[in-house]
């Protein structure tokens, strides 16, 4: 991925660099390569690595410039399909937004289930609400505009679409993504209780599995 209009990198304040992306796919990858360089212990001193849509904050930067010009060098590769842990989300297609969606993909509202559960998705960052994460995944002749009218209220564990990302939603909150499903026995997405709050994290794998299997 070594590419000198693939990348962006600029000063964020004093300790603080920002490097900007072109696509989602390579700000997962460029982020998979940061946290693979700090455990291996050949990433300078950085205090938090945040991903975004298509931005990677780099904060608490011992020696910014160096860093910056480090980054500008790095050939990094493809992020690895099977690379990071795997979460495993059931499922109950029933939701409200069904058969708008499956008109919008051309196909009868039986056939969601098995479309959306048949792709490995990707946590690519998290936002929003704690614990909601954006997921990448679908091709995009599958991507879903947003609803025209926001819900009021999203109900915790509703799956949805908005376009390219899927998501799952942890609690019940507004929302204007199309929802296709929900978790029948939700499994918190956040839980402070937890060594690791987020169920999803960034990089994470994510596969639905629609209850009683795809039709």
């Amino acid at each position: 991925m070594k590419d000198s209009r693939s990348l962006d990198v600029r000063p964020a304040g004093r300790h603080a660099l920002l490097v900007e992306l072109p696509e989602a796919e390579r700000t997962a990858a460029f982020h998979a390569e940061l946290l693979r360089r700090r455990a291996a212990g050949t990433l300078p001193p950085v205090e938090e690595i945040v991903p975004g849509a298509r931005t990677v904050l780099l904060d608490g930067v011992a020696r910014p410039g160096e860093l910056a010009r480090r980054i500008a060098a790095w050939d990094v590769p493809a992020h690895p399909a099977d690379d990071g842990g795997l979460v495993e989300i059931p499922v109950r297609y029933d939701g409200p937004d069904l058969a708008r969606v499956a008109e919008l993909w051309g196909v009868g509202a039986d056939k969601v289930a098995a479309r959306h559960s048949s792709y490995t998705y990707r946590v690519a960052f998290c936002g929003f609400a704690p614990g909601f994460g954006y997921l990448t995944g679908l091709p995009p002749e599958l991507h879903v505009p947003r609803r025209e009218t926001p819900r009021t209220r999203v109900p915790a564990g509703a799956v949805a679409l908005a376009g390219p990302y899927s998501a799952v939603y942890p609690r019940a909150t507004p929302g204007g993504w199309q929802l296709i499903g929900t978790m029948p026995d939700p499994t918190p997405l956040w839980d402070l209780g937890r060594e690791e709050p987020a169920l999803l994290t960034p990089g994470t794998r994510v596969r639905f599995v629609a209850e009683g299997g795809t039709p």
